[in-house]
C-alpha cells in the first residue's frame, strides 16, 4: 500500500504524478492485452493449418502439455496413469 498517512492529502504534483503512471500502467496492459489476442489468434490459425493437413489438433494439445512439465513430473504422471489403467483392467 502507500506510504503516506491518510490524514494527508497528496499534493498537486504528486497526485498528478500518480495519475500519469496509473495512465501508463493502464495503456501498458491494454497493449499487451492486445498482443496476447492477435498471438492467440495466430495460434489458432496454425492450429486451423495443422489440422487442414491431417494432424490430429486435440494430439498436437496434448502433446504441447506434456512438453511444458518437467521430466519427472511427466514420468510420475505416466507411472499413475499406468497404475490406473492396470488396476482396471485396460492394460496387459
Amino acid at each position: 500500500m502507500s506510504d503516506i498517512p491518510n490524514d494527508q492529502p497528496l499534493s498537486d504534483a504528486a497526485a498528478g504524478f500518480a495519475k500519469e503512471q496509473l495512465k501508463s500502467f493502464i495503456e501498458r496492459i491494454e497493449r499487451l492485452e492486445e498482443e496476447k489476442k492477435s498471438i492467440a489468434d495466430d495460434i489458432k490459425d496454425v492450429f486451423a493449418e495443422a489440422k487442414g493437413t491431417g494432424f490430429d489438433v486435440k494430439a498436437l494439445r496434448e502433446i504441447l502439455k506434456i512438453r511444458k512439465q518437467d521430466a519427472d513430473q511427466r514420468a510420475e504422471h505416466e507411472a499413475i496413469v499406468d497404475l490406473y489403467l492396470q488396476a482396471l483392467g485396460m492394460v496387459g
